[in-house]
């Protein structure tokens, strides 16, 4: 449903990982090995993948301005038994985060999400308002008050809803 370009960096995986679910259809792209694959998940990572996933999307409702879709377990919580390492590169200096578990979904959306703190992006990746959407995009509007995934679709739906109710 989203015509617009990826997240930057980790928040790609984010994205990703909410995005597979369409609300509208019901279809789940975890109940596929492709989409399974697309994710680094074995089949029995399917319900704590979900779980996580919906966590995220409460987290991009919020970064909108709109309230939960359901209730959900915190992120914080579910990220909590995801450690992080520190790696400092001898020829720079430079650190970064990486997941302690690279192969663990959890610890590599937590990774990501540190990776989006320290860049200031992590407020910009949002869920569409339409409550038969709800899918994640990455807000590059110079403003940071992007409502939908897609002006063409969820946006001229809902002000054609609002022209239809004047």
């Amino acid at each position: 449903m989203n015509d617009r370009a990826p997240a930057p960096g980790g928040l790609a995986l984010l994205q990703s990982l909410v995005n597979t679910l369409d609300i509208e259809t019901g279809t789940d792209a975890l109940d596929t090995v492709e989409g399974r694959a697309g994710l680094g998940l074995a089949a029995d990572d399917v319900e704590a993948a979900r779980e996580l996933r919906e966590s995220l999307r409460a987290v991009c409702l919020a970064h909108a301005g709109h309230p939960a879709h359901r209730e959900v377990r915190p992120l914080d919580e579910l990220l909590a038994s995801a450690p992080l390492v520190v790696t400092v590169s001898a020829a720079d200096g430079s650190a970064t985060l990486r997941p302690a578990d690279p192969a663990a979904l959890t610890s590599r959306v937590a990774a990501a999400v540190a990776e989006s703190l320290t860049a200031g992006t992590w407020l910009r990746l949002k869920a569409c308002e339409a409550p038969d959407c709800h899918w994640a995009y990455y807000d590059r509007s110079p403003a940071g008050r992007g409502r939908w995934c897609s002006m063409s679709v969820c946006g001229a739906r809902a002000k054609m809803r609002r022209y239809r109710a004047k």
